[in-house]
Formats: structure tokens, sequence, C-alpha cells
């Protein structure tokens, strides 16, 4: 199977607009994947790409605890927001596929792509990243047929143009892009993004 190639046009162009900066709460969309309670007070979106290192070492390292300690007790609700960066060949269908999953599985499959991450770039091939995504997509129950059908599926691609430019209408242009309440967290100097500096923003927001 090979992914449609109307799947990818067009990201290149998404580049090109214009970005603005928002520094407002933000409302919740009706297409956001969301984790926690929704009338919490503090409200983190992350934007963040399936091919990014940055945003699976933020997943690996520091998005555990921050789901323990402030999502799970319900001081917090978590908006995920895709991004999509470079490769887009790994970014694009990962994401579609996240997507195609039940929404209970969502989240499980967006941390199941970032787990497979160095596999994928280790492999470096478009087999050995479908198989990866075969089996990401078989373990939530989505068979191959399916697997093709939604790796096919203009409208799902459509949609998350859609969501990439709402993105960086929102100021975004690197990944992960975390905002608590509206503002943007800085990175400490390491340039990788901690718990301690989202706990910061978290209790400047209360």
């Amino acid at each position: 199977m090979r992914i449609a190639r109307r799947l990818l046009i067009g990201l290149a162009a998404l580049a090109l607009l214009p970005a603005m900066a928002s520094a407002q709460r933000p409302a919740l969309r009706p297409d956001d994947m969301t984790l926690g309670k929704p009338k919490a007070r503090v409200v983190i979106v992350e934007y963040a790409s399936l091919s990014c290192p940055h945003c699976a070492r933020f997943h690996r390292d520091v998005f555990p605890a921050l789901k323990t300690k402030y999502i799970d007790s319900g001081k917090v609700l978590f908006v995920y927001r895709e991004f999509v960066t470079s490769p887009v060949e790994v970014a694009v269908p990962a994401t579609i596929l996240a997507r195609c999953a039940a929404p209970k599985d969502y989240f499980t499959v967006i941390a199941k792509v970032f787990d497979a991450q160095e596999q994928i770039y280790r492999d470096g091939t478009v087999p050995g990243l479908l198989k990866t995504l075969k089996g990401i997509g078989a373990s939530v129950g989505i068979d191959e047929a399916r697997f093709e059908a939604c790796l096919n599926d203009q409208a799902a691609f459509d949609a998350l143009k859609a969501r990439i430019a709402r993105a960086q209408a929102d100021g975004v242009d690197s990944t992960p892009t975390l905002m608590v309440n509206g503002r943007k967290v800085a990175p400490p100097a390491t340039g990788e993004m901690d718990l301690a500096s989202l706990e910061k923003a978290i209790a400047a927001a209360k």
C-alpha cells in the first residue's frame, strides 16, 4: 500500500501563512482532543508534531508527571492540538491514524507513535513506517483495510490542514509549543521543556 500523494500536497503552502500572536485564554474548539477536567481553571494547550523529536522527549520524560500531578487530579485541562513538521511523510499519516482511531484511543495512538519515533527514524523507509503504523493501528482495533482507507481519506487530510492553519494563526511556528491560559511557556536554557517551567506557569495562572 502506498500513501496517497494528495495527503501530502498543500503542506508546503501552509508554511507561507502569516503567524499571529494570541494572548487570550483559549476557548475549546469542537475538534480539540482533551484530557482532564473540562472546567479546570488552568488550560494547557500543546501544539505538537508526531515527527518532532523534542515532542517525543516531552511526552516520554515530562508528560507522565504532568498528567499525574495536574491533569488526573483535575487541576488542569490539557488540550492537544496537531501541527506538522518535517518529515511530513511521518507526521501526516501518523496524525491521520490517530484521528482515525476511536476518540478513547486517540491519546494511546499519540503515545505509541512518540514511543516508536526513534525506531521509525532508524529504519528510514516508507515500508518500515507503514509497518509500524499498521501495528499501532492494529493495537487499537484498526485493521489493514481501515488503515488504508484512513490514510487515503481526503476529508481527513483537509481537516488536518485546517487545524494546522489555525495553529499558525495562533502564532505557532515550532513544536512543541505550550501555552498556559493563553501564555506561551518558554523552555529553559536547555531548549527542552521541563516540568518546573510548566509548574511555574501553572502557579501564575491560578
